[in-house]
């Protein structure tokens, strides 16, 4: 089946060379995976930029946060010949038994007024705060909510990977909610309005051998404590979607359900992007699925890069039958992409 969403002809659209470092000896490695959302007639991104020190010959870098360092930022060195290093993944890597990331995540701003072509502020507009973020945070989700922004991000420190929250109504102050789904757990995105009295959210529990990377919903009367947890969706044997799946950005709503966007993950790691139909009443029940990828990585800009083989979203704008998902590609940069919402609906296969 042909792929649903069509990829824009300016793609990529962002490069790691139009993001200044935020801090000085540091290069920007990625940016990728942003959150999207509307604000005073533009169109802003929420980019996640992951920097790290440079290195010089025969070294590795990485860098943590630290409130003791210049700068707020600890460059952290290792010999490659060193045998306590080891490096199988470029996304991580550990020394004498203890994990880092390969990199450092902050949060930035970009705006655009036709969607785009965008400018990126030169500064993060979140960087990590404490002891659970000390490894950076990452792949924003942002939805509007009883008149704010709800920003819902992967925290990532020695502790784990969890899920953190804050929200703003004008991108200049926030309000930080802390920690929202502790280790390990991911890809939170929040559903745009209360159904049956409640706030709704997917997340991404993982188990390392019983239980897999699926998707969960749950429920909160306040969107900071979340409850009544359940299993939507789970990864399929001998789909593109067969290793791990989770949230992209918000589920739509449509005359037909919520309209969910998902990225799947084979057993070699290359990603792709499906969608699913979720009951408008009855969030947890999943109506349909794809069979097929939406968009899968072909372009040379998806099949080689930070990490190859991937095409991830975390946000799109809707106007009408018209969806634009944003997504970054072989973790290194940010493309485009459109479709009609009729045509991804057309493509959901029902449930069995």
């Amino acid at each position: 089946m042909p792929e649903v969403l069509i990829r824009w002809t300016e793609n990529p659209i962002i490069r790691t060379s139009d993001c200044k470092p935020s801090t000085a000896g540091l290069e920007v490695a990625c940016v990728l995976n942003p959150g999207a959302f509307e604000y005073k007639g533009r169109i802003g991104l929420l980019l996640r930029v992951a920097e790290r020190p440079l290195a010089k010959q025969g070294q590795v870098a990485t860098c943590v946060l630290d409130e003791h360092s210049p700068g707020g930022v600890k460059p952290v060195y290792y010999r490659l010949d060193d045998p306590q290093l080891s490096r199988d993944d470029p996304r991580v890597m550990s020394y004498a038994g203890n994990p880092f990331l390969t990199t450092l995540s902050h949060l930035r701003l970009a705006w655009s007024h036709d969607g785009r072509h965008f400018e990126i502020e030169p500064e993060p507009v979140l960087r990590g705060q404490g002891l659970l973020q000390t490894f950076g945070i990452e792949d924003c989700r942002v939805q509007w909510i009883d008149d704010k922004y709800w920003l819902t991000y992967t925290a990532v420190s020695e502790a784990g990977v969890a899920v953190a929250m804050s929200s703003t109504r004008d991108w200049l102050s926030f309000e930080h909610h802390g920690v929202i789904f502790p280790p390990h757990n991911k890809d939170c995105a929040l559903f745009p309005r209360k159904i049956n009295g409640a706030y709704w959210a997917l997340h991404r529990p993982s188990g390392a051998r019983i239980g897999g990377h699926n998707i969960w919903i749950a429920n909160s009367p306040d969107l900071c404590h979340f409850g009544d947890h359940r299993c939507l969706a789970r990864s399929r044997d001998g789909f593109f979607d067969s290793e791990r799946i989770g949230a992209n950005a918000s589920p739509i709503e449509t005359d037909a359900g919520w309209l969910l966007l998902y990225h799947g993950a084979d057993q070699k790691s290359r990603y792709g992007l499906g969608a699913m139909l979720l009951d408008r009443d009855q969030p947890w029940k999943v109506i349909g699925r794809t069979n097929e990828p939406i968009l899968a990585p072909m372009a040379d800009y998806e099949t080689s890069g930070f990490f190859n083989q991937v095409v991830f979203s975390n946000g799109h704008i809707v106007r009408g039958d018209q969806i634009d998902v944003y997504y970054g590609a072989a973790d290194q940069v940010i493309c485009g992409s459109s479709a009609r919402l009729t045509d991804i609906l057309g493509s959901i296969v029902p449930h069995q």
